[in-house]
């Protein structure tokens, strides 16, 4: 393997800067997004960040029915004198659909930006924008009292003569309620503490119950469309059963999307930085002594003096025999009876010494590789 220059290095830094930019931004639309992409604001239906699908699940837990109506018209249509009509900033309205909501039966409560407040809650002036954030209550109001501290803002109200005003914000309150012609108005100035991504936070829920849930029935005029694209029928309640590619968010596409490029472009900067193995020319010549050392080593270091025996035998007894005139398949045996003729030797000794037990320590082993060099130059020399 080559050596790194610092050329190298810069490269392999630069191109890791690069991939880990690219993880980045594949991965923060998907933490700024929370996973999910699309769905309707404030839907009692919906049950992205956006939406408020907790908030109907727990009005409904505590005996609170919940319609989702789309139109003015469906909303004055299921108004009562027992029923809470609730329109927020998704709502969309004209100054006749104000016109109609705000002589309908039962009470009102009006969340977020909506338009034409001078119809839906006559009285109640804006002061202006307000950043949204955690407040306590400052007033007498049970509702806000019991809740606590809540995410409000937004915008700033005041009301006309006799109203209350909770959660101070500029120069006005961000929670302002009044009654009028039988009717009890309530109007806040961001809805943010109604949806799904807050509703766990500070006394965001107990706000929201206590307020959307101040009567038996609530009619939540959401924002026109499909109710299944929503996530769930108009009512509130699940919608027809859907598929397993449904309840992925569209969000999780587009993150896989990225991955798959970052990945790509990783593995292209690995690819490119390994190169090849050896730089050397193939084949690579190693020395007949550095293979006999290696060996040698690995027996010592592994004691294995009977494997290095039999190897030193094999060796000696294949010089031997075609100096001895026999085949390259001659048996230990047969090339220790044809050395002990051709030196004059008793068999016997050749037979043990090509054929006999493993040495019992390293000293035997070398007396052996001592005798079967003797044995070579005798018989070279016979």
């Amino acid at each position: 393997m080559t050596a790194t220059t610092p050329g190298r290095a810069r490269q392999a830094a630069w191109v890791t800067s690069l991939v880990v930019l690219v993880l980045v931004t594949a991965a923060l639309p998907v933490l700024l997004m929370g996973g999910q992409a699309g769905g309707r604001s404030l839907d009692p239906a919906d049950t992205s960040l956006n939406g408020s699908a907790a908030l109907a699940r727990l009005l409904q837990a505590h005996g609170v029915q919940v319609v989702r109506v789309e139109t003015p018209s469906a909303a004055v249509s299921a108004a009562g004198p027992f029923t809470l009509l609730l329109v927020t900033e998704a709502s969309l309205l004209d100054r006749g659909a104000a016109g109609r909501l705000a002589v309908a039966f039962g009470d009102r409560l009006v969340v977020g930006s909506v338009p034409y407040l001078d119809v839906l809650a006559s009285g109640v002036r804006r002061q202006g924008p307000v950043r949204a954030r955690s407040r306590a209550p400052e007033c007498t109001l049970n509702e806000a009292v019991r809740a606590g501290a809540a995410y409000t803002g937004g915008t700033s109200f005041t009301g006309p003569p006799g109203s209350t005003g909770c959660y101070p914000a500029g120069d006005g309150r961000s929670l302002v309620r009044y009654t009028a012609d039988g009717h009890t108005v309530t109007v806040l100035g961001d809805a943010s503490f109604m949806t799904n991504l807050r509703l766990a936070e500070d006394g965001n829920a107990a706000l929201a119950l206590n307020l959307a849930g101040s009567r038996p029935k609530l009619v939540w005029l959401a924002e026109p469309g499909d109710p299944d694209e929503a996530g769930g029928s108009g009512d509130g309640t699940d919608g027809q059963a859907r598929s397993l590619g449904d309840l992925v968010p569209g969000g999780v596409k587009w993150a896989v999307l990225q991955l798959a490029v970052a990945v790509a472009l990783a593995a292209l900067w690995r690819g490119r930085r390994l190169g090849p193995v050896v730089a050397e020319r193939l084949p690579v010549v190693v020395r007949a002594a550095e293979t006999v050392e290696g060996r040698g080593r690995l027996y010592r270091s592994r004691r294995a003096r009977d494997r290095a025996a039999l190897a030193l035998r094999a060796a000696a007894a294949d010089r031997l025999a075609p100096r001895l005139g026999l085949p390259r398949t001659a048996t230990p045996e047969e090339v220790a009876v044809a050395a002990a003729t051709r030196t004059g030797r008793a068999p016997e000794p050749l037979l043990a010494l090509l054929c006999g037990p493993s040495p019992g320590d390293d000293t035997a082993l070398v007396a052996l590789a001592a005798h079967l060099d003797t044995l070579e130059r005798q018989v070279r020399d016979s």
